[in-house]
């Protein structure tokens, strides 16, 4: 099963910056580049919701019109870790931060989520 860890979570000030990071471990764990690793978050009273996505194969990033231009998604293949870097962030992006790993045909692997509170 392949294990995904999110880390990076806290209490910042809205225009401040914050650096999610997703270390994926497990015994049929494949090669990270295998994988598309995504971003989603989680609001209180509200669902979850895309947030960023990297492409398996190197085929490039996508994000939520919510946080394009704010955020960037990576990754380090080679430390099968991906990262989110949050930049310009608002009350609104209070959330819990779930990274996720998917791959066609296959079931998604999520972690366990970190919180993410900005204040006013």
């Amino acid at each position: 099963q392949v294990q995904l860890v999110e880390s990076g979570g806290g209490l910042v000030q809205a225009g401040g910056s914050l650096r999610l990071s997703c270390a994926a471990s497990g015994r049929t764990l494949s090669t990270l580049s295998s994988y598309t690793m995504a971003w989603f978050r989680q609001a209180p009273g509200k669902e979850r919701e895309f947030v960023a996505a990297d492409r398996r194969g190197g085929l490039g990033s996508t994000y939520a019109e919510t946080v394009k231009g704010r955020f960037t998604i990576s990754r380090d293949n080679a430390k099968y870790t991906v990262y989110l870097q949050m930049n310009l962030l608002k009350p609104e992006d209070t959330a819990v931060y779930y990274c996720a790993a998917m791959v066609a045909g296959q079931d998604d692997y999520w972690g366990q989520g970190t919180q993410v509170t900005v204040s006013s």
